[in-house]
């Protein structure tokens, strides 16, 4: 039975920088009656928001505690079940690593409609905020986007990946890093292949390392990178390492260009 007593969005709000939220998701989120946020949203996000709306924390975020998916769902439909009109607000897109099209197809189930409103996902937004494309003609002719946090029966084909030699940007894959290096460099991966981590991309407070494959889990680790974090290994990863170069170069004393006493 079609339940058409509110309207529902799953909303996209973007890798963190508030600007980078797209008009449309402001739009819909001040309209809503209720806002379910997930962990990883920017709390600023909620500026757009109704200054009376109920907002419900409801943090989802891998290697932490959270509100059941189950819980989520039954949530969504109480409140359009009663009337209201309910945005779920997502990190990223709601439909890339952010379980948006398990709730989709539930509301549907239940006879809601819901309208997805994109975000820009921290896959391509995290490594733009250090001058990464994810392709480039002389680089990389696609790009491959994979969540590195499972194990056993969901591991992903790290040798599959390898074989593609197109950008590999990995999701959630920080507290599995060693494993993920490991199986690419055993899939015959070259350990030179560059590599980037990018911390809270787009924040005020984002950090990356950057280092060839063979020394990447290391550099990591000394540089004290943690979630939330994007990864990104292939050639287009050398831009942001001739960048680092050549900045380097012009702030030692005396170098080519570089101001002298």
């Amino acid at each position: 039975m079609h339940v058409a007593m509110s309207r529902a969005w799953l909303i996209g709000a973007g890798p963190g920088d508030v600007e980078l939220m797209t008009l449309k998701a402001t739009r819909a989120l001040a309209q809503a009656d209720v806002v379910l946020v997930d962990d990883l949203v920017n709390p600023e996000v909620l500026q757009f928001a109704r200054a009376d709306a109920r907002i419900v924390y409801v943090g989802k975020r891998g290697g932490h505690p959270s509100t059941p998916q189950a819980g989520i769902v039954a949530q969504l439909l109480d409140h359009v079940r009663a009337g209201r009109s309910v945005a779920r607000l997502k990190g990223g897109d709601p439909f890339v690593f952010g379980r948006g099209g398990e709730e989709q197809q539930a509301l549907h189930a239940a006879g809601v409609e819901v309208e997805v409103i994109n975000g820009i996902t921290a896959g391509i937004a995290a490594p733009a905020a250090i001058g990464i494309p994810v392709t480039h003609r002389d680089y990389a002719q696609g790009v491959v986007f994979v969540t590195g946090h499972g194990a056993g029966s969901g591991e992903p084909d790290w040798a599959a990946l390898a074989a593609t030699q197109m950008t590999l940007v990995i999701y959630m894959g920080m507290r599995r890093l060693d494993d993920i290096v490991g199986a690419l460099l055993a899939a015959g991966m070259s350990a030179d292949t560059p590599c980037a981590a990018i911390e809270s991309a787009t924040r005020p407070e984002q950090r990356h390392a950057l280092a060839r494959l063979g020394e990447f889990a290391a550099t990591v680790s000394r540089a004290g990178l943690g979630s939330p974090a994007i990864v990104v290994i292939g050639g287009v990863v050398s831009l942001a390492l001739m960048r680092a170069a050549a900045q380097a170069d012009a702030a030692t004393p005396g170098a080519h260009g570089a101001a002298t006493p």
